[in-house]
């Protein structure tokens, strides 16, 4: 998906897109059927209303019998009551269907995104997935509602008085399209300048959204390195962008609409002076007026065409973003038979792994981990360490299947994890990473996050195995206190330790940390989180992506990752002793904290 997707709008009609649109609809079609026959009764009102008109002044004004107007003005009445309730419901009845066959696409939509793999989502930004959801299916919810039936109404309505006129008399009618060309030049004119408009704005909006979604995100550095007034100047410019286009189309609608009025005044005229004075042997008071009104009503449905012109548009620009987001390939797919897993005993196995995120300039893969193997047993502790970029993070990637290696195998018990559902694989991982995502609930959802067969007596076990009820219970309301967005009102620490109950509630049988859990919390809770870690590690296979040397020291292995590759693997003194390159990267840890000590004495920082 590209970034720039919202400047290309394609065509104003797309009958594949349409009907991939109206797939939504076709499951409610006994409604818009419905719709349709009340929409072509309401036509027929408001076609006999002018007709009326003309029966009562030809057949009772003019002569003067005034006493048969009674049933024809009940009759007219009675044709206005039932255009009203036609339309009323008609007009539900289409905003029924809307919603639903919008809510099923948003639906089909969020569900996709649920499936897509992580690849996905580093390239796309967040803000323009929410747009998707939101703006683009309400475009659609419009051109159901209003253009659908709408459009299809409007010609209907243009046949109909045109035939019409021309029954009533074909001479008035040629009178009155006489000033077709005109109002078909100036509609069209319209119609370039609305499509222009509506696609700047469009392009403009997106380009806000993203900048507001980044500076909220970011708000705490905006204020740190004191941007806020060269931020404002940014977004000033780009909301007055947004502003000038939008002022420009409504000059296009303020234009539009007066001149279809002078142009249908100017039919009017050519009406009365035409009928009135050439001739008034064959054209009647009660003709004239019938004629006038039907002129209006003429003039109506062209408004209307090419102001839905416009939800067309937008609707096959929101369809074509919204399908292709729908088009979206799955990378990660579960197997057509997936291998049952109901227990795990935790062995992890990688076979000559090659992976790679992304390729290089080249077109050649540009490697991670190079031909890694490795086993770890049942219950085995093993950290791998390296430099940045060694390829420690991909580790738990392929485990976790987020992505899947180009070359060779990844086991869990003995079976490529390709051949597991992920759900039924990802059902027995843990994952604590440094940045704790918390959602918008209790203390106690968060831990139990929706497995409704964790009970609240295992929640709170789960917390205290941890020392998370320390905090917990000092909340204003224990595990009921409700956590803000992604737990804003936790510390890092306390963030850290319901991470820990979380993976200590779902008991899985392979859990994977990242040691940068414990990087920025005080001393107290990193003791604290230290004796979490370690009576969650205890009797279940557990890898840890270690970064601070001192938190490894005691697991079973310990794995060297370099350039991709495995070059070190053994227990910490007996690495230590090797002098290889974890020799050199405690050598360069530890001595940089010794050296530290007097800089910081010193007043150098």
């Amino acid at each position: 998906m590209h970034f720039q997707e919202d400047e290309i709008l394609g065509r104003a009609y797309d009958a594949r897109l349409m009907r991939r649109l109206l797939g939504y609809v076709r499951p409610y079609w006994p409604m818009v059927a419905a719709a349709v026959v009340l929409m072509l009764l309401h036509l027929a009102t408001a076609l006999a209303g002018p007709y009326l008109w003309r029966v009562g002044i030809d057949n009772y004004v003019t002569p003067g019998r005034l006493e048969g107007l009674g049933w024809l003005t009940a009759a007219y009445l009675g044709i206005l009551a039932a255009g009203f309730g036609l339309r009323y419901v008609h007009s539900y009845l289409m905003t029924v269907v809307g919603q639903r066959a919008m809510f099923d696409l948003r639906m089909a939509l969020f569900a996709h995104l649920q499936g897509l793999s992580v690849r996905f989502y580093t390239h796309t930004p967040v803000g323009r997935l929410i747009t998707r959801i939101t703006n683009d299916i309400d475009a659609l919810n419009e051109m159901i509602t209003q253009g659908i039936v709408g459009i299809f109404a409007d010609l209907i309505m243009l046949a109909g008085i045109v035939v019409v006129m021309l029954a009533l008399s074909w001479r008035l009618a040629l009178v009155t399209f006489i000033v077709l060309p005109l109002i078909l030049w100036v509609t069209a004119q319209f119609r370039v300048k609305a499509r222009d408009t509506y696609r700047a704005v469009r392009t403009r909006l997106a380009r806000i959204n993203a900048y507001l979604n980044e500076n909220i995100t970011g708000m705490a550095i905006v204020q740190l390195f004191n941007r806020e007034r060269r931020n404002f100047a940014q977004f000033d410019g780009l909301n007055r962008e947004l502003l000038t286009w939008n002022v420009r189309g409504l000059r296009a609608f303020a234009i539009f609409h007066p001149s279809v009025g002078v142009i249908s005044s100017l039919a009017i005229a050519s009406i009365l002076v035409f009928g009135g004075g050439l001739y008034r042997e064959t054209v009647t008071i009660g003709l004239l007026v019938a004629f006038i009104q039907y002129a209006h009503r003429f003039f109506e449905p062209i408004e209307e065409l090419a102001e839905k012109y416009n939800i067309l548009q937008a609707a096959m620009a929101s369809s074509e973003r919204i399908f292709r987001l729908l088009d979206e390939p799955v990378e990660v797919t579960d197997p057509i038979e997936p291998v049952p897993l109901e227990r795990l005993r935790g062995e992890i196995e990688f076979r000559n792994v090659w992976f790679a995120y992304e390729d290089g300039d080249d077109g050649a893969p540009d490697w991670v981990l190079r031909d890694v193997s490795f086993h770890i047993q049942p219950g085995e502790s093993v950290a791998f360490v390296g430099h940045t970029g060694a390829g420690k993070s991909s580790i738990i990637n392929l485990i976790t299947r987020f992505w899947d290696p180009q070359r060779g195998q990844v086991l869990v018990d003995g079976v490529d994890v390709r051949r597991y559902a992920q759900r039924d694989l990802r059902r027995h991982i843990g994952l604590v990473l440094q940045d704790v995502f918390l959602f918008s609930g209790t203390v106690e959802s968060n831990i139990r996050l929706g497995n409704a067969e964790i009970p609240d007596q295992a929640v709170r076990e789960a917390a205290a195995f941890v020392n998370a009820h320390r905090f917990i219970d000092r909340l204003p309301a224990g595990f009921k206190t409700e956590v803000k967005e992604r737990g804003a009102t936790l510390s890092v620490g306390q963030k850290q330790l319901i991470a820990f109950a979380r993976a200590i509630a779902h008991n899985p049988e392979i859990l994977l940390v990242l040691d940068e859990a414990t990087s920025s919390v005080d001393t107290e809770t990193e003791i604290l989180i230290q004796d979490a870690l370690a009576k969650v590690l205890s009797g279940r296979t557990s890898i840890i992506i270690a970064h601070r040397l001192s938190t490894i020291q005691h697991v079973d292995r310990i794995i060297v990752l370099h350039k991709g590759r495995v070059v070190e693997e053994g227990r910490h003194h007996h690495l230590l002793g090797r002098g290889g390159i974890y020799t050199k990267l405690y050598q360069l840890q530890y001595r940089d904290q010794e050296l530290r000590i007097p800089r910081l004495a010193r007043g150098d920082g």
